[in-house]
């Protein structure tokens, strides 16, 4: 199960990369996010870890499983038998920024949680992706 969301933001790439990165400022841009901790100090790398509380749903710890600068931060969690990977996936300039959200779900509980959610989860990363491109371009 897919979903995805892609803005352009009329900020440049490395404005966008450093909003996505600073994963604990994320709740004052989108009310996707209630609460982000850092588990780890630092610099975000992979293995950098946060938990992460949002709306309607228990904590989680998220696991950076990849980061390539100013391209690509993707982090995943466990939940009830469903792996949830989130990508942040950029390309863009010094001038304007393709910013594009994915979230992934995949095991055993995968189409069900997607049925039941699809549209939750959707609404989710436009909501996100609508929250970094205020926050970049203000």
């Amino acid at each position: 199960m897919r979903w995805e969301n892609t803005v352009t933001i009329d900020a440049p790439t490395n404005r966008v990369w450093e909003l996505t990165t600073d994963v604990e400022n994320l709740p004052s841009i989108t009310p996707t996010m209630r609460r982000v901790v850092r588990l780890d100090d630092g610099p975000l790398h992979e293995g950098s870890q946060a938990k992460i509380w949002q709306p309607a749903q228990s904590p989680a710890i998220w696991t950076v499983t990849r980061l390539e600068p100013a391209r690509e931060f993707t982090w995943q969690t466990r939940r009830l038998g469903v792996t949830m990977t989130g990508r942040h996936l950029l390309d863009g300039d010094d001038v304007s920024c393709r910013n594009t959200l994915v979230l992934e779900l995949s095991g055993p509980g995968a189409k069900l949680l997607g049925a039941l959610l699809g549209k939750t989860f959707a609404k989710a990363l436009a909501t996100e992706n609508a929250g970094l491109q205020r926050a970049a371009t203000s």
